[in-house]
């Protein structure tokens, strides 16, 4: 047990260590896989409760929501009880100690902020409970509250690496709408192009940018005529946008193929028929003007004029070891980001530079980064920037782990690919490098080690959000309870619709159970006057602690499947020598998926 209580300082850990944690993680859910596997509407079905030890079901069968909200905080043993079965206990302790921590280093997970419905949000938002009071207007603007938290701390940490790296030029992958984008480029002066699948979205963020400018031209007239000091408040508009290209990834494909995905396109149709990434390459227009590399020396010295001398020594392009620096990623959360210094606005080529920069072919190095970069994307960034020597930093925020590839499933439901893309027959050797989990040799060779999707997807529930919510005693907490029900008497009508995707019923929660079971069978195309049960029904339906403890157990495990899953990366890593650090950079209250992987290629490049 105390390797494991080591674990909550997992980033002094020594490879073996890792390597043992690993170990650690795949026999404990070995141990409780029947947990992890479960599906909760099959509670009454495949009566779950019954399979669990008869004194967890004596411990656990009766209490409050406040107090499963207690022991699935672990802030005490709950229920005032004064003998707790030791399994129970142990189980709790050891899921909690394997666990990566996901409190920010400057945070805590005592007296959270909460706004005026109770709802925990970040201390930035509460005078306003949709614009962060750390983030310049400009950049709130189309922005959710949750994003906007996120791209602000995730900005800054690449800053950050940027900085530490002495490179400027951030290649966002799965940029969306470009908020990440435009506050990397507008708001702290960086080279940003932004690789987005969906066409509708890519010209939506190229909408955003152009708005944006438009706003701080305004600004920028205002100030003059207001006749404020020119050098606090006047700045110069950047010559284009950030570049905004379409295109997918394919998670199968090289390095080679990013490089080329990230070409100039000043002749873009030679590039929609030749693209071995088999997509097309639409790099967003800025006033008409045929789009140029942003990776050029010009865009480099005018920015680095206008930066410290700091900013300039790094411009030697001194890589040295992460690992030394864990510390220097950390994001001070009093820090406000607001856009005063507009010098620091980057810089594109003139037009003596654009056939130079053609020719270049974007030769310049490049940090990676990817806000939630959704299933097999986010391993498919940590595979590129090993392996491409363009790519010396990262920054990874992962999600949707039940969408990633693995051995026993090459295609789990809700994977992307574009129509035009045919799915090429490749040999299992390199299937076996080129699936999402495990990435390790280590991991893959550990016996236990599979994660089915049902584990996967538990771990990306939110296990704060449900403890907030049963502390509040949400009637929301019904909608378990609900469907399990449901699908008893679905299978009796039909047993080939078991676990059938029913998808969320409006206000569920605030329905009789009749009218949620007729929505429900509805749209099964079930009949929706059924007869059901309704002595059954009241049955099941007082069993809904049961259903809602039991759930409480597998969400205990969902932070040690995610840990499992971006341990095996970390692993990856240094089995390539590279150093990496594992960072809870979010609110986890108000972005669940919070952890930052952060590293940086060692490259010694000798003084000029």
């Amino acid at each position: 047990m105390a390797e494991m209580h080591c674990a909550m300082n997992y980033q002094s850990f020594s490879v073996d260590q890792q390597k043992r944690l690993a170990a650690s993680l795949t026999k404990f859910l070995c141990m409780y896989r029947h947990l992890t596997d479960s599906y909760i509407i099959e509670f009454f079905s495949e009566r779950l409760w019954e399979k669990l030890p008869l004194s967890w079901q004596e411990a656990l069968g009766d209490l409050s929501s406040s107090q499963l909200a207690d022991f699935l905080d672990g802030l005490s043993r709950g229920g005032g009880r004064s003998v707790w079965p030791l399994s129970l206990l142990a189980f709790r302790a050891t899921a909690q100690a394997l666990s990566f921590p996901r409190i920010p280093h400057m945070e805590t997970n005592l007296n959270i902020p909460m706004d005026k419905s109770g709802k925990a949000k970040p201390a930035e938002f509460l005078k306003n409970c949709s614009q962060s009071s750390m983030l310049s207007h400009i950049f709130r603007k189309h922005v959710k509250p949750k994003k906007q938290h996120e791209i602000r701390h995730l900005g800054r940490v690449a800053k950050r690496l940027c900085d530490y790296s002495g490179c400027w030029n951030v290649v966002d992958i799965g940029s969306g709408q470009g908020h990440l984008s435009r506050y990397l480029s507008f708001g702290l002066g960086l080279s940003v192009t932004g690789v987005e699948a969906d066409r509708v979205l890519v010209s939506m963020a190229t909408k955003f940018d152009e708005q944006l400018l438009y706003t701080l031209k305004k600004e920028n007239l205002r100030n003059v005529k207001e006749g404020r000091a020119a050098s606090s408040f006047q700045f110069q508009l950047p010559q284009s946008l950030p570049r905004h290209v379409t295109g997918w990834l394919n998670p199968r494909g090289s390095w080679e193929d990013l490089l080329m995905f990230l070409q100039p396109q000043i002749h873009t149709d030679q590039h929609k028929s030749s693209s071995p990434l088999k997509a097309v390459q639409d790099a967003s227009q800025s006033y008409g003007q045929p789009h140029i590399c942003r990776f050029c020396d010009v865009a480099k010295a005018e920015r680095d004029l206008n930066t410290s001398g700091d900013a300039q020594g790094h411009s030697n392009n001194h890589y040295s070891c992460m690992k030394e620096k864990t510390n220097s990623w950390q994001v001070d959360s009093s820090e406000s980001t607001t856009l005063t210094d507009y010098s620091q606005l980057p810089f594109c080529c003139d037009t003596n530079q654009k056939l130079l920069c053609a020719e270049n072919k974007c030769n310049e190095d490049f940090i990676l980064t990817g806000l939630h970069a959704c299933g097999d994307l986010s391993a498919t960034l940590i595979r590129h920037f090993v392996h491409c020597p363009r790519a010396v930093g990262i920054t990874s925020v992962a999600c949707c782990y039940m969408k990633l590839t693995t051995h026993e499933n090459l295609t789990p439901p809700g994977i992307y690919a574009p129509s035009n893309v045919r799915e090429e027959k490749l040999e299992d050797a390199v299937m076996d490098i080129m699936v999402g989990y495990p990435m390790s040799c280590w991991v893959k060779n550990l016996p236990g080690h599979e994660l089915s999707y049902k584990a996967r997807e538990a771990a990306c529930h939110a296990k704060e959000d449900y403890i907030q919510r049963l502390r509040q005693d949400s009637t929301i907490l019904k909608v378990h309870c609900y469907r399990a029900v449901l699908e008893t008497f679905i299978r009796k009508v039909d047993p080939s619709l078991k676990r059938a995707g029913i998808q969320t019923v409006k206000k569920g929660h605030e329905l009789p159970f009749t009218d949620y079971a007729r929505v429900g069978l509805k749209r099964l195309g079930l009949p929706a006057d059924l007869p059901l049960d309704l002595l059954a029904v009241e049955d099941m339906l007082a069993q809904q602690g049961k259903v809602v403890a039991y759930f409480c157990l597998v969400m205990l495990l969902a932070p040690v499947v995610e840990t499992l899953v971006l341990l095996d990366r970390i692993l990856y890593l240094q089995q390539e020598g590279i150093e990496c650090s594992l960072l809870p950079l979010f609110d986890p209250h108000f972005s669940p998926r919070n952890l930052v992987l952060v590293a940086c290629k060692t490259k010694n490049i000798p003084e000029s």
